[in-house]
């Protein structure tokens, strides 16, 4: 029995074989997510404002307790993403527009606890009309907001939220994504009334 028992540990021994088999852990990887395609559509319905937005959006009305009349939501399905838009009417009063503009660089500032930088640009359109644009770097849920007005009659607020984790180096390819299909926005943007 003990000289078996020495054959069987030899035969174990050989056949593991004197190769050293070294095992590595797979990097860390992040999802693969598939863009949509950039086709746009004209928004439908009876707003004060009308712009193409992406195919690979659904809109939806703000239902938010302090949603207001005309607030929407461009939403992305397959991204887990949105761009909620808030409307205010100014009927000629410069001080609500002093106002609104005071509110939307407030609620971008929310954002500087996480954010790494903030730029603010005014940047005039193909379209003749200028906005302002706010881009925040950062583990933030907003990377993008922007307002347009006609410093009269209008003011249109829009911020990109992302409603997932904000890790940027995976979700890069979509903030970039919405980055563009909000410049679409703002380059086809006309008030109607």
């Amino acid at each position: 029995m003990k000289s078996f028992l020495i054959l069987v540990l030899l035969a174990l021994t050989i056949a593991c074989g004197n190769k050293s088999t070294v095992y590595y852990p797979k990097p860390k990887g992040f999802e693969r997510i598939d863009l949509p395609k950039q086709e746009y559509q004209m928004l439908k319905g009876n707003y004060p404002y009308t712009f193409e937005y992406s195919k690979a959006a659904v809109i939806t009305p703000d239902i938010t307790k302090d949603a207001e009349p005309y607030w929407i939501l461009v939403e992305y399905p397959s991204l887990n993403a949105k761009i909620q838009f808030t409307y205010k009417p100014l009927e000629g009063d410069l001080t609500k527009l002093d106002k609104h503009v005071a509110d939307a660089y407030k609620l971008a500032s929310k954002h500087q606890v996480r954010a790494t930088a903030q730029r603010e640009q005014v940047v005039q359109l193909k379209n003749g009309k200028k906005v302002v644009i706010i881009e925040i770097d950062g583990e933030v849920p907003s990377h993008f907001q922007f307002y347009a007005t006609d410093t009269s009659k209008h003011f249109l607020r829009g911020a990109v939220y992302l409603n997932a984790a904000t890790m940027n180096d995976s979700l890069q390819p979509v903030v970039d994504y919405l980055k563009a299909d909000s410049r679409r926005i703002l380059e086809t943007l006309k008030w109607n009334k």
